[in-house]
């Protein structure tokens, strides 16, 4: 065991990362992959957009028609097509001839620019308007204005996440563009959480003397889920040594990756946690040079890293995000210094 009395922040906290390594990883759906890591790069199986399509309401034209267009020398054009956004049109435009065309829909053959509806004779309102046989442009274009030409946001092939990127709202939709359906992710740590002592009531029962509500618990499952992890509750032990080992046993037989306890690490008389783990021959060190939270242990219960945290609440709290939280993180596979979801 280290010694404890000598150890910063910073020092037991290198000791409680030496012991985690980040998880395996598990294919998930599209929006279950929100806030968790990606474990495999993704690649892009399509073009994005797939088809050159107008990124206006307007009408395309052939850019080399309208070369003389200006407010006051208006270009006429033969509207030969109403293209709506997902329906192509067999059309092609020959010189002198226009097609009314919806934002997103496919651009017609011929055409190489669109014109904004805005800089026509037409004061267009709604779908059911009719089409004009020809159309005033009143502002010249140039090749390619106004027109989303295919792979020009992504190309088939590419690499568009790295391993290692977190999945926030926007990659969801990056994703779903892609016609990704299932993600490779890091699996979501399982932290198993006990509060001790015989003080305490869970916050349904009705206060008697000498009884407490159990914060700690609910607070610490709270932490682990603002970091995305799976918080499994081991309940309330007694201060006895089986009654805290039987609920660790449990935790480790549902298979979590961290154990975090609160209370029972100080020197009372009915502080328990220490001496189960002491037992266990898993102690790493114990107290740490901080305040609020010096009664800090960390160690090992049959095999799955343990933290004990003290049993103040506000203690507890800080100890969890100075020595817990990272631990989390770690384990999956998020950068201590990036910035996580607030709580």
């Amino acid at each position: 065991m280290a010694n404890s009395e000598l150890l910063t922040v910073a020092e037991a906290l290198a000791i409680v990362l030496s012991r985690v390594a980040p998880l395996d990883e598990e294919r998930v759906p599209l929006l279950d992959a929100l806030g968790r890591v990606l474990a495999a790069p993704v690649v892009a199986a399509d073009s994005l957009p797939p088809f050159a399509n107008s990124s206006m309401d307007g009408y395309a034209v052939r850019a080399d028609d309208i070369v003389s267009a200006g407010p006051q020398s208006a270009v006429l054009l033969r509207v030969v097509a109403d293209i709506a956004a997902g329906r192509p049109s067999d059309v092609a435009l020959t010189p002198g001839t226009a097609a009314r065309i919806m934002t997103g829909a496919p651009l017609p053959d011929g055409a190489d620019a669109v014109v904004p509806v805005e800089d026509t004779d037409e004061p267009w309102r709604g779908a059911d308007r009719p089409l004009p046989e020809r159309v005033a442009i009143r502002r010249a274009v140039g090749h390619g204005d106004y027109v989303r030409y295919p792979g020009e946001d992504i190309r088939a092939g590419q690499t568009v996440l790295t391993a290692g990127h977190v999945i926030r709202p926007q990659e969801i939709g990056v994703l779903a563009s892609l016609g990704v359906e299932r993600v490779t992710v890091v699996r979501r740590p399982r932290v198993g959480v006990l509060a001790t002592g015989d003080e305490l009531i869970d916050v349904g029962a009705p206060l008697m003397p000498g009884k407490i509500r159990n914060s700690n618990g609910y607070a610490q499952a709270a932490q682990v889920r603002a970091l995305g992890g799976e918080a499994l509750a081991l309940g309330v032990a007694g201060d006895r040594e089986d009654d805290v080992r039987a609920r660790l046993d449990a935790g480790v037989a549902a298979g979590v990756d961290l154990l975090v306890s609160s209370a029972g690490v100080s020197v009372g008389a009915y502080d328990v946690v220490k001496a189960v783990l002491d037992q266990a021959g898993g102690v790493v060190f114990w107290r740490v040079r901080m305040r609020p939270g010096k009664p800090l242990a960390f160690g090992a219960y049959r095999g799955v890293p343990f933290l004990g945290l003290p049993g103040n609440p506000v203690s507890a709290m800080v100890s969890f995000e100075r020595f817990a939280r990272p631990a989390i993180l770690k384990l999956s596979l998020i950068h201590i210094s990036e910035p996580t979801r607030p709580y």
